[in-house]
């Protein structure tokens, strides 16, 4: 049965709709796939482009290489070679190299932290910059304590710089996670790596602290501002689902940093714990700066545990060990606030129960909120049903001997 010609010329006509979006579909492609060429072209350029002046510049520090500065030329070379415009990580045979040449040659830290100042202020590759940055980082970390005392003597005196100014008025993706990589190294000269392999912060001027009390306010008003600080410079370098994540280098970058951070953390809770145990003991002055702290842990710890949720996600390496980051939640910190109001405010020498605290905060919560079912979970937000009692109490062995007494029961 035969076609009529309506129905004859609706099919030629969606056969040529069909045709003309074929042809639209094909154009487009063969566009896409130019473009995609083009910009490998420009990478493969840029690449020999860059290739070429890495070996200019070891040509040039080759021809200044004099007998009494060899070592210090091969540091240069070296620096050189291990920043290099090639899309590979930094050699380990680089970083072996470097480190056996300052070792043997006295008085060259200055000079390696001068190299690379330069080598990162002049370039205005991306890729360099960042190899650049992620070699002060690998320095830092693969050095023993004396070079580590002595590049951050070289960061003090100026000679090292981190300087991302070739960067500065880009708002690409890749800029800005250079900023804030070199932001982060910034902080992160100011850390050492103790005698058991774990981060500590440089205290300059520090004081020996005898007993327990002056350790734990030394802990709190000394320490503890300096991993907030830490922390802070971290939670800059979340990937967002950015470029660079894509990348091995910044991968490797964000893995070194993340790692750090979890030891970071770990000081910081401690920290928090000797805060809140000692909060009643304080001065008012001292309670007004711990709430502070407090606060800003609090808003800390609900983005550091989004932080580790989104590289979890995205970065390639998933057992990296993430701690369990427990978020502090305002309202404790509030109770804290208000019972400090409390004790400053009364003639009595005796302070409110803590309990007493959190049910008039309770009470005044669900005024404001009536039908709010939602509750947060954390290792804070919970019923407190804690009474301090001022009696002196001595507990008793089997034995018959008597234990340490205590000034303070808590039931």
């Amino acid at each position: 049965m035969g076609l009529t010609d309506e129905e004859a010329a609706s099919v030629s006509s969606s056969l040529n709709i069909l045709g003309g979006y074929m042809f639209e579909n094909e154009e487009l492609w063969v566009n896409q796939k130019k473009k995609k060429m083009g910009v490998h072209i420009q990478n493969k350029i840029r690449l020999a482009l860059g290739s070429v002046k890495d070996h200019a510049s070891i040509g040039k520090a080759m021809i200044y290489n004099h007998h009494d500065r060899k070592a210090f030329s091969d540091i240069e070379i070296a620096v050189l070679r291990a920043t290099g415009h090639d899309n590979g990580p930094i050699g380990d045979k680089y970083m072996h190299e470097i480190l056996f040449l300052v070792s043997n040659s006295p008085g060259s830290i200055p000079f390696l932290a001068e190299r690379i100042s330069r080598r990162l202020c002049k370039t205005r590759h991306r890729l360099v910059a960042l190899k650049t940055l992620s070699l002060i980082h690998r320095l830092l970390r693969g050095g023993n304590r004396c070079f580590e005392q002595q590049l951050r003597s070289a960061h003090v005196s100026g000679h090292l710089q981190m300087s991302t100014n070739s960067f500065r008025k880009c708002s690409d993706p890749w800029s800005s996670f250079l900023r804030s990589y070199a932001a982060y190294l910034e902080e992160r000269v100011g850390w050492a790596i103790n005698q058991a392999g774990k981060l500590e912060p440089v205290m300059f001027n520090g004081l020996e602290f005898g007993c327990y009390e002056e350790k734990s306010v030394d802990m709190v008003f000394r320490k503890l501002p300096k991993c907030q600080a830490f922390i802070d410079r971290v939670l800059d370098c979340s990937p967002r689902d950015i470029v660079p994540v894509a990348d091995s280098l910044a991968q490797a970058a964000l893995v070194n940093t993340l790692k750090e951070s979890f030891q970071v953390y770990i000081m910081l809770c401690d920290g928090i714990e000797i805060l809140i145990n000692m909060f009643f003991d304080l001065t008012r002055p001292a309670r007004a700066l711990a709430c502070d702290i407090l606060k800003r842990a609090s808003r800390q710890s609900k983005e550091l545990h989004d932080l580790y949720e989104t590289c979890k996600r995205v970065m390639e390496n998933k057992n990296l060990g993430y701690p369990n980051v427990q978020i502090i939640t305002m309202d404790h910190v509030l109770a804290l606030e208000q019972c400090s109001s409390f004790m400053s405010t009364s003639t009595s020498t005796t302070p409110p129960p803590l309990s007493d605290c959190l049910t008039t905060l309770g009470k005044e919560s669900k005024k404001e909120g009536n039908g709010d079912n939602g509750s947060s979970s954390s290792q804070f937000s919970c019923t407190m049903e804690t009474k301090i009692s001022k009696v002196w109490v001595v507990f008793e062995e089997d034995d018959g001997e008597l234990q340490v007494p205590m000034a303070m029961d808590i039931v």
